[in-house]
């Protein structure tokens, strides 16, 4: 294999990779507020030399570490956050950490270090070989409230590059073809009057009302939208007690869609339905605009490269003790693990992905959205995933909470960060590749510049 050195040298610091993603997976931090994770990355590269640049974008939890130098320039899109009240042990059953708390329901303790272990490994590629260019490893926060990139985008972080590589761990070994959905978050805040709910409820105007009346507008508003558009809500704040009229009510919405364009004109039409709850309920409305992402736009050049780089370099056999683990998990699946089965034609009894599935275009939206998308709108990009998690695992579960602190997510995050290093070490030794994945990103574009959804005075948490 071309790569070996990168290969090799993944696999001989595959102890320290797997100590620091359990580290991650041990200290488990939300969005915005990943400070031990970054730390521990930071660390990690700049003790192999690469070159820090620390709270880029004016993020306290966003940085560049870079190595090398000249064209073609490559990026790598780390994340590390973790999701709120997913706390849980490496069992195969329901056991919190600390009920309540956060947890790694989505492997990015796996994602951040498969992306630092291909880093490291590329750089010595780069060594030995005398291989130009430069490389650079992106530490995004906040991926899980879908801003993190795009704030870094709408500051240009991510220009001059000339391709970027993006991972997420999951149930299969696979390069996505297809899109996912672009998004909008908002919290829409409703003040009222306050009163006695029993002794003068004439004088009270309730913003719990104006909520639950946004929401019923809202439910009637799905059956006038395009079958993929999605809406969805929760609410925030309704009220202390039944005796008293809520003075403060508030509704955080999502709106995905498969375009910008679809997006802003549903979001449009949502607060026009907020403006009418408040004005039923003689309530004043707030927005507070979380932020926005794109709809995925993967480049398919680039995708054929990291397919190329999955089928060449093997999977690791999965133990019985592991397959055991993943049963006792699937046997709690009885809708999502056949369906798994069924959707990825594997045999009864599989309990872990263990083939790499075929690369293919199906013209599907998925429902869900990432910010990886914002990055796919500024230069060309592709996203895999690797197997880390039971196959009847849910998303944003407790069971991938569970896959990602041992053996199984340490095995597939290590396949992850070979396939990108051979990926990216290929991309380097031809650069008419390279050159024909600009080509297709420009036809995707159409040569329009990226238009960041999130306005300037938008800021992130803890944003200077």
């Amino acid at each position: 294999m071309m790569n070996e050195i990168a290969l090799k040298t993944i696999e001989s610091r595959r102890n320290d990779l797997i100590q620091i993603s359990d580290y991650i997976w041990e200290n488990p931090e939300p969005a915005y507020v990943e400070y031990k994770a970054v730390a521990a990355l930071k660390k990690f590269l700049v003790d192999d030399g690469f070159r820090l640049e620390d709270e880029v974008a004016g993020m306290p939890t966003a940085f560049m570490a870079s190595w090398g130098s000249g064209k073609p320039v490559i990026g790598f899109l780390a994340e590390y956050d973790a999701l709120p009240g997913l706390s849980q042990k490496a069992s195969t059953e329901l056991d919190p950490v600390v009920l309540n708390a956060p947890g790694q329901g989505c492997g990015h303790n796996l994602l951040g270090v498969a992306t630092l272990g291909a880093v490291i490994g590329l750089k010595e590629e780069m060594i030995k070989n005398h291989l130009p260019g430069t490389i650079i490893f992106y530490g995004c926060p906040a991926e899980e409230v879908l801003t993190g990139k795009t704030f870094m985008a709408r500051d240009g972080v991510f220009d001059g590059l000339d391709l970027a590589l993006a991972y997420h761990p999951g149930r299969a070994n696979n390069v996505g073809l297809d899109s996912s959905n672009g998004l909008n978050s908002a919290i829409f805040h409703f003040r009222g009057r306050t009163a006695h709910a029993g002794g003068d409820p004439q004088n009270g105007r309730s913003a719990l009302d104006a909520v639950e009346l946004m929401n019923v507008g809202a439910n009637y508003l799905r059956e006038h939208v395009t079958t993929d558009v999605r809406i969805h809500y929760v609410i925030k704040e309704g009220g202390m007690a039944p005796n008293i009229v809520p003075d403060k009510a508030s509704v955080w919405y999502y709106v995905r869609g498969p375009k910008r364009s679809v997006i802003d004109e549903v979001y449009a039409r949502l607060i026009k339905v907020a403006n009418g709850a408040a004005m039923m309920t003689e309530t004043q409305m707030e927005i507070e605009f979380l932020g926005g992402c794109h709809n995925t736009m993967p480049n398919k050049v680039l995708a054929n490269v990291l397919y190329e780089s999955m089928k060449a370099i093997p999977q690791e056999t999965w133990t019985a003790e592991e397959l055991a683990f993943a049963k006792r998990l699937n046997d709690q699946q009885p809708v999502q693990y056949p369906a798994a089965l069924k959707q990825m034609n594997l045999p009864e009894g599989t309990e872990i992905a263990a083939t790499v599935n075929p690369m293919r275009f199906t013209g599907k939206i998925g429902g869900g959205s990432t910010d990886v998308g914002d990055v796919e709108h500024i230069v060309p990009c592709a996203s895999f995933g690797t197997a880390t998690d039971n196959l009847g695992a849910p998303g944003h579960s407790w069971q991938i909470t569970s896959c990602s602190g041992m053996s199984i997510g340490h095995k597939g995050m290590i396949y992850a960060a070979k396939i990108m290093a051979d990926a990216a070490g290929n991309l380097l030794r031809n650069p008419e590749t390279i050159a024909k994945a600009k080509a297709e990103f420009l036809e995707s574009t159409g040569g329009k510049p990226y238009q960041c959804p999130i306005p300037p005075e938008v800021k992130a948490p803890g944003q200077k």
